[in-house]
């Protein structure tokens, strides 16, 4: 399916919002609950599935249900139409401070694998699934980023980020990366995790237990906050019972 082209235009610095501007006919995709306002003669419905295979059966569509419930988001996406004469807008917001980043998949070859909760919305025609890491190991005992979400197309894409984006160009180079603070990287980037060392460095050294390796030619967007590390914090500073947060007596 021959992907919408829309215009866009993202608003804000910390927590930002991305205005996309449909023409008549036009569809944008976006996870559920993201929208913030929309013009009069933009009409929504929630599907399952991404629209990206208008053919699509039942039974293909109740696999790509399961896939999203593998990644805990809504086995619905909505849709959102310009029902209307002329030009409307409808806009979406990151559900925490980051920055929202634009992607035209036809300059990355079409291909883009991304951290399960970065996805925010996109044209019409792109396809949104799943990708395994190799490393069942990492799945087992819960690893984060052991599931990545594989974005498909030639449209525009919205992904979002904690934090600061740190932008790095691969050529046949390795990093380790916190498997949270990988954000999206191209399909040439060959992604693996692995323990990230002896047993006292994965229980004492407060890095976790995995670590993403990245190596290859492409491109990697990696994010300076994830919201895995912002929520822990405010867990550990929360009131708990007796009125007190964690760490405090």
């Amino acid at each position: 399916m021959q992907t919408d082209e829309v215009d866009y235009q993202i608003l804000g610095n910390s927590i930002q919002i991305v205005e996309i501007e449909l023409d008549p006919g036009e569809t944008v995709i976006a996870e559920a609950g993201a929208m913030n306002y929309m013009d009069n003669g933009v009409t929504f419905e929630a599907k399952m599935g991404d629209g990206s295979d208008p053919n699509e059966g039942l039974f293909k569509k109740l696999i790509k249900a399961g896939q999203r419930a593998l990644t805990k988001e809504s086995i619905f996406m909505t849709h959102f139409t310009n029902k209307g004469s002329g030009p409307k807008r409808v806009a979406f917001s990151a559900p925490y401070p980051g920055k929202i980043i634009p992607i035209d998949m036809s300059k990355i070859n079409g291909d883009l694998l991304c951290q399960k909760d970065a996805f925010l919305c996109a044209a019409r025609g792109t396809e949104i699934g799943i990708a395994f890491s190799k490393r069942l190991g990492a799945g087992f005992f819960g690893g984060e980023g052991f599931i990545l979400q594989r974005i498909s197309g030639n449209g525009m894409v919205f992904i979002h980020a904690g934090g600061t984006v740190i932008k790095k160009q691969l050529k046949n180079d390795l990093i380790h990366v916190d498997t949270g603070c990988i954000v999206a990287f191209t399909s040439r980037i060959h992604y693996d995790i692995q323990f990230s060392g002896n047993l006292k460095s994965m229980f004492f050294g407060g890095e976790g237990m995995f670590l993403a390796t990245l190596s290859g030619a492409g491109t990697v967007l990696l994010q300076s906050l994830p919201f895995s590390r912002l929520a822990n914090r405010i867990l550990d500073h929360a009131p708990q019972a007796g009125g007190s947060a964690r760490g405090e007596t």
